[in-house]
């Protein structure tokens, strides 16, 4: 896939009511307790019904999980350890890539950092129990190479979770599914302040939303040739935005695959907008690379100075969230009409 195609496919519940769902007979079955370090103490059968409607299952308690890399950091943040990665998780900049999260990387193999680059020999050679990735949407694993994905689902049993299309709490919670099928403990002090802040985060932005209203927000991404204007629906961050009472530019779907409007730069100012979310990953042109673009630097939202970063491919956990929010929030706070 190009770097074009690349850029172009892809209210909260209390902690106590969705410790109680994750425990309940109808999800998936676990391998067991965890400690308080979060390492998996089961060894019986696992298995986890995923967003494509197949179940994974595995003899014995999941050891080896080699995931995407924001997944793997989303499995981090609830006590979750892998050995392998694939998706970009070099450092952007000189700091840490976005999309790791708080995963020491280089204490993990990584499979390969770019589309298409998935290793299939490091696979095999990390004798791996599951893989895990994100769908945009399903059934595709996102970063498993179309063309080898038969051999690698033959090596171990994968499991995919839906990103597209649907409320960001819907991921979230699964996430949370999964990590306490591998013996994650929800109960920890970790966990807990997590939900509590992204909590608190989720009525700080609805207060600012409110407070703002008729403040139009365009989410975007960009490469040389194109200027792409997000379908809000489609992103399942957006489309919660949208419930907290975001106000988004509506992008029209330009493709099958309906995630963005792909604008000429000439034509990156048909949609007036007062905050601009800049995809902050690796592979898209961010600020200092945007500002060379002519018809970047006329947008009113940019002469203001009101844009803030959009974590396109954030880690579905609460703790890699609730900054999230609180960032959007205070932009929105910050920002004022244009028009």
């Amino acid at each position: 896939m190009s770097r074009r195609g690349l850029l172009a496919s892809g209210g909260a519940l209390g902690l106590g009511a969705l410790l109680s769902a994750c425990g309940s007979e109808e999800k998936s079955g676990k391998s067991g307790k965890a400690g308080k370090s979060g390492e998996r103490t089961g060894s019986g059968p696992w298995s986890f019904k995923d967003d494509r409607g197949r179940t994974a299952k595995v003899d014995h308690a999941p050891k080896n999980i080699v995931a995407f890399v924001s997944t793997a950091a989303a499995l981090h943040d609830y006590g979750v350890s892998c050995t392998g990665i694939f998706g970009p998780s070099k450092p952007v900049g000189g700091k840490p890539n976005p999309q790791a999260g708080d995963l020491d990387v280089d204490k993990l193999t990584s499979l390969g950092e770019s589309f298409n680059q998935f290793s299939i020999e490091k696979y095999a050679a990390l004798e791996p129990d599951l893989l895990i990735s994100n769908m945009f949407p399903p059934p595709a694993l996102w970063f498993v190479p179309a063309d080898s994905a038969k051999k690698i689902e033959s090596l171990a049993p994968t499991v995919g979770i839906n990103g597209a299309r649907a409320s960001l709490l819907e991921p979230l919670k699964r996430y949370t599914e999964l990590a306490e099928s591998l013996g994650a403990d929800l109960g920890t002090e970790k966990v807990r302040a997590a939900k509590a802040r992204f909590d608190k985060a989720e009525r700080t932005l609805r207060k600012a939303a409110k407070a703002n209203r008729g403040l139009k927000v365009l989410a975007m991404t960009g490469d040389d040739d194109q200027f792409y204007v997000a379908v809000p629906d489609s992103y399942c961050d957006l489309n919660y935005f949208k419930d907290l009472g975001v106000e988004f530019v509506e992008g029209k779907k330009s493709d099958d695959w309906g995630f963005w409007e792909f604008l000429s730069w000439e034509n990156a100012d048909k949609y007036h907008a007062d905050l601009i979310m800049i995809d902050n990953r690796s592979s898209a042109l961010q600020p200092k690379d945007l500002a060379k673009k002519p018809t970047w630097k006329l947008l009113p939202a940019v002469k203001a100075g009101q844009t803030v970063p959009w974590s396109m491919e954030e880690r579905y956990s609460y703790a890699g969230y609730a900054p999230v929010l609180e960032q959007l929030a205070a932009a929105i706070e910050k920002s004022k009409r244009l028009t």
